[in-house]
């Protein structure tokens, strides 16, 4: 066993003596928190088992955790009543805390949701009007029975809002009937000094306030994490301004552009890899490339179209018009042959592309109800697709239509009419990027 480190002193500049404790050796008050910490969260994880989704995992946990909150707090009246000489009243909150540690002991090995959740709903319900009761009305109990409105907002989170619906009931009945016989109980109040009363009012009245703001607190950041990431998931498929027409307005989309630049981009020599790599590595490799490619399609505010096995298309000018867009696809093409080579020197797979682009007309829309997608058609598209299946390893292959665009900004090599399947003969050229 290793020897605690002690203390090593050390001379300072003045030549005076002082010690220096090893920053490897944690304060007592450190170790004493972090064994707290793990102690509770293996308390709120008791009820969690292998196969539970998120949202009931963090049910689970929640309700785990208010329910030994409201245990511990109950000391605090059962404490309080007995020092007052009211046994009865003390024994409510003193019921709930052995029937809550019941439940969660038997919620540790069963991990029964259902059960666990019914019946520490029923307890924080039922028992502060029977407390409020015992004491002699709203008034001698400082309207204790507020505590049950936390039953009401607890089924809010762990049931559905409909199901919600009957505890709310139950609560509305327990409150009517508690005013009907509140002047029969008053009668036979306990005595309670004014000063404990008082404090109990503002005991109840923040407790549930708090115990509601937490609940609420935790339902917004739940609800505001899922829709940002819902949101994000709904980006990584469409155009912002595409999705956020489809938010307002679940019908088609279909519209024509006059002018844009479409690209293709197609991994060489990606189906004998395929062949003679393991799956993993397949996929990892492919990802790694379009991974990268996304990042540089986003930082030249262009518009990812899809992936087509190991093929990847682009477009400028849409959803959001730009006159720049030959040019700004044209430098994507170009950081795209960067970045494989940089990853191919990395990563040392002998793979290249193939670049396709054509500028014209073309048709965008959102096809299907179910994985939709954001997709374009047109002679352009095709021409694109064309210019990349019969170019050349390694190259930038563009139409007539784009070199018409950017022959006063770039240098290219004509390569003569071509016959193009599909097309018959047109006329392709070839960037010469600089180096």
């Amino acid at each position: 066993m290793e020897e605690p480190r002690l203390p090593t002193p050390s001379i300072d500049p003045a030549g005076k003596s002082s010690a220096r404790v090893s920053p490897t050796v944690a304060p007592p008050e450190s170790d004493g928190w972090r064994w707290l910490q793990r102690r509770l969260e293996r308390l709120a994880l008791l009820g969690v088992a292998p196969g539970d989704s998120d949202a009931v995992r963090t049910q689970k946990v929640t309700l785990t955790a208010s329910a030994v909150t409201v245990t511990l707090l109950s000391f605090v009246w059962v404490g309080t009543y007995l020092a007052l000489g009211l046994p009865v009243s003390a024994a409510i909150p003193f019921t709930y805390q052995v029937a809550s540690v019941v439940t969660l002991i038997a919620f540790a090995r069963t991990k029964d949701y259902r059960f666990f959740r019914f019946s520490q709903i029923v307890l924080i319900l039922l028992l502060p009007f029977l407390l409020q009761w015992s004491l002699g009305g709203y008034v001698a109990s400082s309207a204790v029975s507020l505590w049950a409105l936390v039953g009401v907002f607890g089924a809010l989170f762990f049931y559905s809002a409909r199901q919600a619906v009957r505890w709310f009931v139950v609560f509305v009945v327990l409150t009517v009937v508690s005013g009907l016989i509140d002047p029969r109980l008053a009668g036979h109040a306990a005595d309670i000094p004014p000063a404990v009363q008082i404090s109990f009012f503002v005991l109840n009245i923040l407790g549930v306030s708090l115990t509601a703001y937490l609940l609420l607190q935790y339902s917004i950041r739940a609800r505001d994490a899922a829709l940002a990431q819902s949101d994000g998931l709904l980006l990584n498929v469409l155009p912002r301004s595409i999705a956020e027409r489809l938010k307002r307005d679940p019908g088609v989309i279909a519209e024509r552009y006059d002018d844009v630049t479409v690209l293709f981009a197609d991994v060489a020599g990606f189906t004998p890899f395929a062949e003679r790599t393991s799956p993993e590595d397949v996929v990892g490799v492919l990802d790694e490339i379009f991974s990268a490619f996304d990042d540089l399609t986003e930082r030249h505010g262009l518009e990812k179209i899809k992936t087509i096995g190991d093929a990847y298309m682009a477009a400028g000018g849409l959803p959001e018009p730009r006159v720049d867009h030959a040019e700004a696809i044209v430098s994507l093409a170009v950081a795209m042959l960067a970045e494989l080579a940089r990853l191919r020197e990395a990563r040392g797979f002998g793979l290249d592309i193939r670049i396709g682009i054509d500028s014209g007309p073309v048709v965008a829309g959102v096809i299907g109800r179910r994985k939709f997608i954001y997709d374009l058609w047109g002679d352009t598209v095709n021409t694109a697709s064309r210019m990349e299946s019969h170019g050349v390893v390694g190259r930038i292959q563009v139409t007539e239509a784009t070199y018409q665009r950017l022959r006063d900004r770039h240098r290219f090599e004509d390569r003569g009419e071509m016959e193009v399947k599909g097309k018959g003969r047109i006329r392709t050229y070839l960037l010469i990027a600089d180096p």
